[in-house]
Order: C-alpha cells, then sequence, then structure tokens
C-alpha cells in the first residue's frame, strides 16, 4: 500500500513525516532545508509510493489566513506544478508546534534537546498526519 506525506513547510525548515505502508501510524522522516524540498521529495518518490500529500494551513486563532499563508499556498501551487499525479490536501495546523513542544516535554527531552526548531517541525508534520489519519478512521 502506498505512503501518505505530511510537510510542514516554513521559510527556513520543512518537517517531514510519512505513514506506514498501511497508513495506520505516522513517524516523523526527516526536516531538511526548505529550499532543498523538491530535490528531496523527487527522491524519495523514487524510492517510495505515496499517494496523497499533506500540507500544513496556517490560520490565525479566528480561522483567517495567517501571514505565512501566501508563501505556503506558492509552495502548494509548485507542489502541484512538479508532482500533478499526486493530491494534495491542505489540513489545519494551528497549534501543532505547541503540541510538538509538548510533546518533547512530555517525553523527557531536555532544554537543549528542545531547542532544536528542526525536531518541532518534524514533530508538527506527525501531529498533522496523525491527526489526519485519526479523522479519517472515524
Amino acid at each position: 500500500m502506498p505512503r501518505i506525506l505530511a510537510i510542514d513547510y516554513g521559510q527556513k525548515r520543512t518537517g517531514i513525516a510519512v505513514t506506514d505502508e498501511l497508513q495506520i501510524i505516522a513517524s516523523g522522516l526527516t526536516t531538511i532545508p526548505s529550499e532543498t524540498i523538491f530535490a528531496f521529495l523527487k527522491s524519495y518518490f523514487t524510492t517510495e509510493r505515496v499517494i496523497k500529500i499533506l500540507v500544513g494551513d496556517p490560520k490565525q486563532m479566528n480561522g483567517q489566513p495567517s501571514e505565512s499563508a501566501a508563501m505556503i499556498q506558492n509552495f502548494v501551487f509548485q507542489l502541484e506544478k512538479q508532482f500533478p499525479d499526486i493530491p494534495i490536501i491542505r489540513v489545519d495546523e494551528r497549534f501543532t508546534s505547541k503540541m510538538a513542544f509538548q510533546s518533547m516535554i512530555d517525553n523527557g527531552l531536555s532544554k537543549k534537546q528542545r531547542q532544536n526548531k528542526g525536531l518541532i517541525d518534524e514533530i508538527s508534520a506527525t501531529i498533522m498526519l496523525q491527526d489526519y489519519l485519526t479523522r479519517k478512521m472515524i
């Protein structure tokens, strides 16, 4: 079965998570510099079959688009051009960074480890993906 991939895209870094082949469990894959995302995905797609891409949709508390929404929309447009055969789904990413940070605390990571913004981005992508999987099963 093909995988589902989630992307927490940012100006500097991009967190990436992926499901297992049964699409049951979300796991952090990596965090990469954002300017390398398309090269990374091209390489990844040569070895793994991905049926769907989730991209975080940044919103404010009132549901309106956040300041980074235009940047993300441009990224999604480029993603659609590069990989037209893979459906892209936008998912609400509100609170994922806070949830990622809290999970780092809950799992006993040191203060120095919790300052790793790349790890926060990867965990955020994992949270988005696991939430999507949970909602899909309901």
